[in-house]
């Protein structure tokens, strides 16, 4: 029987520590962030990536603040040299991880309410719900002012964000000493396109529970590639994403591979 990544058992209990936070901040109800910033939220356009399909880009008005002010507010002037990473975590166990300079070069936003008013919701087209709250904080990216942010979709775009952190990362759960320098470029393509969501050896999101790195290796690869191109051809009822379909096929298939190569190879770290 193999494991589902829909349906997993308990978190392995597993004592590395994968991200370290400096300075942690739980986000502060709206109305108290909007007293402390000491100005008017503004209006932000952008082409929303859980509505976009393909070429087709559906743009939406949203309030709130730039990232870097929100930053700066909740963790000091200061904040640009506390760490290299900012991590989001989420109400639904999904956790970004951001580098600062990111955050310094392009235009991100934390927002909080749509500018028309209407319920702060999205339809989550690449995971098949509807109606999902993005309160009480979503970040949002500048993608029409900066285009090539588009090829990215909705990976870096966390909502329900009620925790940031600013953190030391230590990548030894996904490379432990031993693992051939040849599965390096998987535990990159891991933290890509995986990591928001599941763990590999304690390091990742908790949206979903389980070890990849342990259940990768109940897979056959072309099962496994089959839930990471098209997942719902596998789980009739799954709200795993596909891989980014922006991509050229033939690199869809070098990605899901490579994963499938580096899981099978990784120990299981317990």
């Amino acid at each position: 029987m193999h494991h589902r990544f829909t349906t997993l058992g308990a978190v392995l209990g597993l004592a590395l520590l994968a991200a370290s936070p400096l300075r942690a901040a739980e986000m502060p109800p709206v109305d108290t962030l909007q007293a402390q910033m000491g100005a008017p939220a503004g209006t932000v356009t952008v082409y929303e990536p859980h509505l976009s399909v393909a070429d087709e880009h559906v743009a939406v008005d949203y309030v709130g603040y730039p990232a870097v002010d929100v930053m700066a507010r909740l963790f000091g002037p200061d904040w640009q040299g506390a760490a290299e990473t900012i991590e989001f975590r989420a109400l639904d166990g999904w956790v970004s991880r951001l580098p600062v300079e990111r955050f310094l070069t392009e235009g991100a936003f934390i927002v909080f309410g749509r500018g028309d008013g209407s319920p702060f919701t999205v339809d989550n087209l690449a995971q098949n719900e509807t109606d999902v709250p993005l309160g009480p904080y979503y970040l949002v990216w500048d993608n029409i002012g900066n285009p090539a942010l588009l090829e990215e979709g909705a990976r870096n775009w966390p909502y329900q964000v009620a925790e940031v952190n600013l953190v030391t990362l230590s990548d030894e759960a996904l490379l432990p000493a031993g693992l051939d320098a040849r599965f390096h470029e998987g535990a990159a393509l891991a933290k890509t396109h995986c990591l928001s969501c599941h763990l590999v050896n304690g390091y990742g999101g908790e949206k979903h529970e389980g070890n990849l790195a342990e259940i990768a290796k109940d897979y056959e690869e072309a099962e496994f590639v089959s839930v990471v191109l098209a997942p719902l051809s596998v789980f009739e009822e799954t709200t795993m994403p596909a891989l980014s379909e922006r991509l050229a096929e033939d690199e869809r298939q070098r990605i899901a591979k490579a994963l499938f190569d580096y899981l099978v190879a990784l120990p299981v770290l317990e």
